[in-house]
């Protein structure tokens, strides 16, 4: 999923300062203020001890990266993502209702896992990042509740250095795994990441192959899972698996104006430390003027809005690709449209699955955006294009 931001102007300024090494001078000065200089350089060769994440050349090829902070999710954790996106989805905030779907409690909303679990990741993998390109075969293995604790770790499988040689790309395979070492979530993303070192080598060019989506045999179904003829009360939906069609455009007509205060708050809550959705003064200097918001805020954002339509879509089984065509700002409003791509049968009778193309916009209402993309790119309005599949109950329950 490209991210459309360059730091290449602040970051030239820092690198810069750290190669001119030349002190000659030093040799006149006197000796009381040769000691000041000295403290100054214990204070640096102590500074030294910040970790500043990993550069282009700091990846190497089949390394596995086990991050760091591992992340029990709590109800209090839940209430703040609802407060954030205001989601109805009635799976993720009413108990009774997914016990009586076979549950044994009321799982952790499938973003805000996901947002928690890649935020375990930018430390090492895109804390420098130029970009962060894409996102592939994102599976949602098993549902994750209220007390599981996650960590993650990633296999570095891709690695290009660009012609430039300031920068090049990294592709990671990430895993997340509960408290009893039962994966619950597993996605592939490649980042545009800066050389600190220019001189260092360019690594042989490993690109990986990657599927175009994840397969309908592939996709895991919640288990044990019972429809019943209520659900429709509870999500206040009419619509079933059997009443989507191939090419179908749903335009849901609510927006959602994005604060400073909520994307900020919501980034901190899934602990992603990417200095450009928060340094306010850093991004002064950069072509873009102001902070980011994060990319998976514009994602939980049409996720809720699409509530209106796909009120039965309880759970997302897989992302499988997408780009953030544009970048969102605060003060933006995100509105949403999705297409029904395909429509497939599922082993289990009592649920189909709907791949879908979900489109964010900023600033604009779906029924006045036709053309999503042309020859020229995307539509300037459109923040996101995201394929994804989700899980819907089939008629007759």
């Amino acid at each position: 999923m490209a991210l459309w931001w360059s730091t290449t102007s602040w970051w030239s300024t820092i690198t810069s300062r750290q190669h001119n090494d030349s002190f000659s001078w030093q040799k006149r000065l006197p000796n009381w203020k040769k000691s000041l200089f000295s403290t100054h350089n214990q204070e640096a060769d102590m500074a030294s001890k910040i970790h500043t994440g990993r550069f282009f050349e700091d990846f190497k090829l089949n390394e596995v990266i086990q991050h760091a902070t591992p992340r029990t999710i709590t109800a209090g954790d839940c209430a703040m993502y609802l407060a954030f996106t205001g989601t109805r989805n009635p799976l993720h905030c009413s108990t009774p209702f997914a016990q009586s779907l076979g549950y044994t409690q009321m799982p952790v909303d499938d973003l805000l896992a996901f947002h928690i679990a890649f935020g375990k990741t930018v430390p090492d993998i895109s804390v420098n990042a130029v970009a962060n390109l894409g996102y592939a075969d994102v599976r949602f293995l098993q549902p994750v509740f209220v007390g599981d604790t996650l960590t993650t770790t990633s296999t570095v499988i891709g690695l290009k250095q660009n012609s430039s040689g300031k920068n090049g790309v990294v592709w990671v395979r990430s895993t997340s795994v509960n408290q009893d070492q039962q994966p619950v979530l597993s996605w592939v993303r490649w980042v545009m990441v800066h050389k600190k070192n220019l001189d260092v080598p360019a690594p042989e060019t490993v690109i990986p192959e990657l599927p175009a989506y994840v397969e309908a045999q592939q996709l895991r179904l919640p288990e044990p899972f019972t429809a019943h003829h209520e659900i429709s009360v509870a999500t206040g939906g009419r619509y079933f698996w059997e009443d989507y069609a191939v090419g179908e455009r749903l335009r849901h007509p609510s927006g959602l104006t994005l604060n400073d205060s909520d994307h900020t708050m919501a980034t901190h809550l899934y602990q992603n430390n990417a200095r450009l959705h928060f340094d306010a003064h850093l991004m002064q200097s950069t072509p873009q003027g102001q902070r980011l918001i994060y990319g998976g805020v514009v994602i939980s954002a049409c996720r809720a809005l699409s509530f209106e339509g796909l009120e039965n879509a309880l759970s997302i089984a897989a992302i499988n690709g997408g780009t953030h065509a544009n970048p969102s700002y605060a003060g933006d409003t995100i509105y949403c449209m999705t297409e029904v791509l395909e429509q497939w049968a599922l082993p289990h009778p009592q649920l189909g699955a709907l791949r879908l193309r979900m489109i964010g916009l900023k600033n604009i209402p779906p029924d006045h955006v036709e053309n999503i993309k042309t020859s020229q790119g995307y539509h300037p309005n459109v923040v996101l294009d995201l394929d994804i599949t989700v899980l819907i109950p089939r008629k007759g329950n």
